[in-house]
């Protein structure tokens, strides 16, 4: 298929059609010139749709990387045959940068905080990737090109001051969010009774939510309530989070399934 037919069948409106053709053309680019190149920072339903598209496009090129390997938001990066991914990592031009953020004691900022400072400051948010709450600030992921305007302007968080320093990406230290660890049995593993148990609302609810469109498996959309589901499947729900469903063990003595998830609170 050519550009104009990838885009047809996998862009899903008119702002995703445009991000799926910068994709494409950074592809296209890294081919011909054999240079590394790579988009902004994806979210994770950004990224189920765009790995679809390059799948038909370009099997087996690009990958995926937010600067440390469980990142939330990643980018593609495309290089060339002679370019492995850790000296890419590891390049002064890799575009993947990381910065250290200090604020005073007792300053309890969140995520949120940092984000809209960021975004204050005019970037936009493909140029953020994650941002790592620690003890004394955060760890932020940003795209290389934003680090002399962040060292050079970025100044508070809210009133409280911030001091910048560079940090390599294997000093990164992401904890893990906590988890809530479920056990359940479903008359079969079915979408609507697999969100039922994950989130611990009704399965009517659940089938609401699935047919309004606030359901997405695996980062992709789906509608589908008695959609057959897998173990390591990841659902995500607007206003309720994400789980994740780990085992489908066997059946108890009623003959129901039983399901072993994890729900992120």
């Amino acid at each position: 298929m050519n550009k104009t037919q990838l885009l047809d069948k996998f862009a899903a409106d008119h702002d995703s059609r445009l991000l799926l053709a910068r994709i494409l053309d950074q592809q296209t680019r890294g081919q011909q010139r054999g240079i590394p190149t790579h988009t902004g920072f994806l979210s994770p339903a950004q990224q189920a749709q765009s790995a679809d598209l390059l799948m038909a496009a370009a099997p087996g090129q690009g990958i995926l990387s937010g600067g440390y390997p469980d990142a939330e938001r990643k980018l593609w990066a495309f290089l060339p045959d002679w370019f492995e991914e850790d000296l890419w990592l590891l390049d002064e031009n890799c575009p993947l940068q990381a910065l250290s953020v200090t604020v005073p004691t007792g300053a309890s900022l969140t995520h949120r905080d940092y984000l809209g400072s960021l975004m204050g400051l005019g970037l936009s948010r493909e140029k953020i990737g994650d941002i790592l709450l620690t003890p004394t600030g955060a760890q932020i992921i940003v795209l290389e090109e934003t680090v002399p305007i962040l060292l050079s302007q970025w100044e508070k968080v809210g009133r409280y001051p911030v001091s910048l320093t560079r940090l390599p990406l294997d000093q990164l230290t992401p904890t893990p969010g906590e988890i809530k660890m479920i056990r359940a049995t479903v008359a079969s593993p079915r979408l609507d009774a697999v969100l039922s148990a994950g989130f611990s609302i009704p399965r009517s609810r659940a089938a609401d939510l699935i047919r309004a469109g606030r359901v997405m498996v695996n980062h992709r959309p789906c509608d589908k309530t008695d959609k057959t589901v897998q173990e390591g499947d990841t659902f995500t729900c607007r206003g309720l989070g994400k789980c994740v469903l780990r085992e489908i063990g066997g059946t108890s003595k009623r003959g129901r399934t039983i399901l072993a998830l994890d729900r992120y609170l």
